[in-house]
């Protein structure tokens, strides 16, 4: 090997470990940075009950969205009917609101009468169903016509 071409090669490997050490630089110091952090996860002490204490308050951000539904079924072909249904139905889950709805309509035109169904929510519990619910129409060919499960994911207070 020329004198020339051993000179190359030490410059690389010299510009290889200032890179290694840079980056083991930048490691170290963002762990630094990340030790005198409180941990997010660990228990917070209560404030004393004192006067001058803030006032508590509300988690913010966007509510979230329960994991598991919650289900009724309604029968016939009335709009008023479907409505009466779905206020009785509802009502154990009064002041809560709907985020997504997923409507099973029974037999070959289940879609459509899922759809049916699905126009009569904010009229049998508007303060559950407004406009903004997402709503979605499927077809049940083992249930039997003119009959539907409503499954309703409701919205979760803020952060969980």
């Amino acid at each position: 090997m020329t004198p020339r071409r051993r000179q190359r090669g030490t410059r690389i490997a010299g510009v290889v470990l200032a890179g290694w050490l840079f980056a083991d630089l930048l490691l170290v110091l963002a762990l630094v940075s990340m030790a005198d952090r409180p941990d997010p996860l660990a228990a917070r002490p209560e404030p004393s009950g004192s006067a001058d204490a803030p006032p508590e308050r509300k988690p913010a951000g966007p509510p979230s969205v329960a994991r598991e539904p919650e289900e009724f079924k309604v029968k016939g072909a009335g709009k008023g009917s479907l409505m009466r249904q779905i206020g009785r139905e509802t009502r154990r889950w009064e002041g809560r609101r709907a985020a997504l709805v997923l409507t099973f309509g029974g037999g070959p035109g289940g879609t459509e009468y899922a759809h049916l169904v699905n126009s009569q929510l904010s009229k049998g519990r508007p303060g559950m169903f407004s406009g903004k619910t997402a709503t979605d129409d499927f077809h049940d060919l083992s249930a039997a016509p003119a009959t539907a499960v409503v499954r309703v994911y409701f919205f979760t207070a803020p952060g969980g």
